[in-house]
């Protein structure tokens, strides 16, 4: 028998390569080291086949995806988030108002806290579900709910958007 079981075939784990890529480039803000932490998720995934249960294949993964960044980051320096040049990669209409932007949006996911962006991006980027999140996280639905608050109330402060009229600051 292979690695992989009939309920979750290669066919099912490479569909989910451009989700992993795009979360890891969201989670990174680079090629390399988006690609580096796919390999290393893909490279668990696999080792630990047998710790997984048929359910949602995604969710799992992106648990590891999710894992493995913590851990990396732990034991890095702090990461370098890319300049100006990094920002080249992403593909416009060509439109400058558009690249302006989406340089503007890069620099502000970057600028929010690891745990904000991580559900900010998994709800938003990745469509999954509040309870999705809460399992690729470990974390309680509610924490998610108050994180992705949280997390589209500073982007908008760092986009330049007004707070909603009907929330009262509190401190």
């Amino acid at each position: 028998m292979s690695i992989v079981s009939s309920m979750a075939s290669k066919q099912d784990i490479v569909a989910e390569i451009p989700r992993l890529r795009r979360y890891a480039r969201a989670l990174t803000g680079d090629l390399a080291r988006a690609d580096d932490l796919v390999q290393d998720t893909l490279e668990r995934a696999l080792s630990k086949w047998s710790l997984w249960r048929p359910g949602n294949l995604r969710a799992w993964l992106l648990t590891i995806m999710h894992n493995v960044f913590v851990n990396q980051w732990r034991a890095a320096a702090p990461l370098d988030f890319p300049g100006d040049d990094a920002l080249a990669e992403f593909a416009t209409r060509g439109d400058q108002e558009d690249t302006l932007a989406l340089r503007d949006l890069d620099r502000a996911l970057q600028r929010l806290s690891d745990e904000h962006r991580e559900v900010l991006l998994l709800v938003g980027l990745e469509s999954l579900s509040y309870d999705e999140v809460a399992k690729v996280l470990g974390v309680p639905i509610g924490t998610v709910m108050s994180r992705l608050f949280r997390a589209r109330e500073r982007l908008r402060a760092l986009l330049g958007g007004a707070t909603p009229s009907h929330l009262k600051v509190v401190k």
